[in-house]
């Protein structure tokens, strides 16, 4: 299914969202009318022998689009071998990036905002890949209701390094509520905050030592819906906190729809969403950056993981729209030809 943002008004009905069938439908139907045929031919001589894409925890969708970013290269000769590796997420992807040990990675916008000055100015945009969902979960025997709710809880943020622990303090703050890292005994008005990632987070969840996780990834994201069959979680509506986080932030933040049926039991829940960009060194050579734009428009229906509603971008439209991140001069020349 296509994201959907802002269509009603808080409180108003739920739209039905078509099923990722007519994702994969539209994208197809968007690009045969103005696409290039296939990618162009490369020899050993003129692509890179190894390129590293930078992805995300086990479990969570960063690695998935990242493996099958990998495996969609090296199968269409953009590169002699390509491989994903596993990363605690965002910040750690750019850092891989600036340290030279990854050419490609995927990262949220405000997290390569964040990083957009000083030293990570040799970094630049392939394009908008997909929608991030920030997730903040709870146990459905719990009494939090709404994100007002977490003051004087225990909250799991995000594990250094990922997009999900810049995003998090972000919320909360917009929320009204402090934070502290005696995460034991956190004071009226504050959430005690631990930094773990999506699976110790879901394990501390499901033992009652933190009482939310916060999570921003694809919908569903697989290991949360693994957690929905041995307990009953809920998700809190996020959707109020956007007036401020745009006061504060601008306007890279959206209010999306998470789907009833993306997990067992759970209903439709309005919360935030940032885009999610596929980013590069400044340096990566221009054939391989041209090569990688043709890929994504022309076989995107290779990079969309099974378990996903339908969260991709993978359009010529849509892929410029980079949350203000420049794109590489030779991504912006491959959607120049593309539109013509």
């Amino acid at each position: 299914m296509v994201p959907v943002r802002d269509p009603v008004a808080p409180g108003g009905p739920v739209p039905q969202v078509p099923r990722r069938s007519v994702l994969t439908s539209v994208v197809a139907v968007g690009l045969a009318a103005c696409l290039p045929p296939g990618l162009s031919a490369c020899t050993g001589g003129d692509r890179p022998e190894d390129l590293v894409v930078a992805g995300g925890e086990p479990g969570g969708f960063y690695l998935e689009f990242s493996t099958l970013l990998a495996a969609a290269l090296e199968r269409h000769g953009v590169a002699g071998h390509a491989r994903a590796v596993a990363t605690g997420g965002s910040l750690d992807n750019i850092a891989e990036l600036r340290a030279g040990r990854a050419a490609f990675a995927v990262a949220l916008a405000d997290a390569a905002g964040d990083q957009s000055g000083g030293e990570a100015a040799g970094i630049a945009a392939i394009g908008k890949v997909y929608e991030n969902y920030v997730h903040c979960v709870v146990r459905k025997d719990s009494a939090i209701r709404d994100i007002s709710g977490l003051a004087g809880r225990r909250v799991a943020v995000g594990q250094p390094g990922s997009g999900t622990s810049l995003t998090t303090p972000r919320l909360l703050e917009a929320a009204g509520l402090g934070t502290s890292t005696d995460a034991a005994q956190p004071s009226a008005g504050t959430a005690g905050v631990e930094h773990l990632g999506l699976n110790d987070g879901i394990a501390a969840l499901k033992a009652g030592t933190v009482d939310a996780l916060f999570w921003s990834g694809g919908v569903p994201t697989a290991a949360i819906a693994a957690a929905q069959q041995e307990v009953a979680l809920e998700l809190l509506d996020l959707s109020a906190l956007l007036p401020e986080l745009r006061r504060r932030y601008g306007g890279m933040y959206d209010r999306v729809l998470i789907p009833e049926g993306s997990y067992p039991g759970v209903p439709a829940v309005w919360t935030v969403g940032a885009p999610n960009l596929l980013l590069c060194r400044r340096d990566l050579d221009s054939a391989t950056v041209e090569r990688t734009v043709q890929l994504l428009v022309h076989n995107a229906g290779e990079l969309i993981p099974q378990s996903t509603l339908g969260v991709q971008f993978l359009s010529a439209e849509s892929l410029i729209n980079t949350a203000g991140i420049p794109l590489h001069p030779a991504a912006a020349g491959a959607y120049r030809k593309l539109h013509g």
